[in-house]
């Protein structure tokens, strides 16, 4: 059974969380963490009581993978 679901708030569970160094000090970034499940939990800093979604590796990668060949560029508005 799972012990991460999403939507749990993300300050219900013992995590390190990452940001990218690119984030501006303002608080506006996402942050990453890895779980005791071998998950990898998401949230909004700006909410760190808010909700957290959980991804597999797999996911992540493909996501990254995505992001490092620009083709979410155009949700940034720049």
């Amino acid at each position: 059974m799972e012990k991460y679901r999403n939507g749990i708030p993300a300050s219900s569970f013992h995590a390190v969380w990452t940001k990218s160094s690119k984030s501006a000090a303002n608080g506006q970034c996402v942050e990453l963490a890895p779980t005791e499940e071998g998950t990898v939990a998401l949230r909004d800093s700006k909410d760190p009581e808010g909700p957290a979604l959980f991804f597999t590796g797999t996911e992540i990668e493909a996501f990254l993978d995505g992001a490092r060949k620009g083709e979410f560029d155009h949700l940034t508005g720049n």
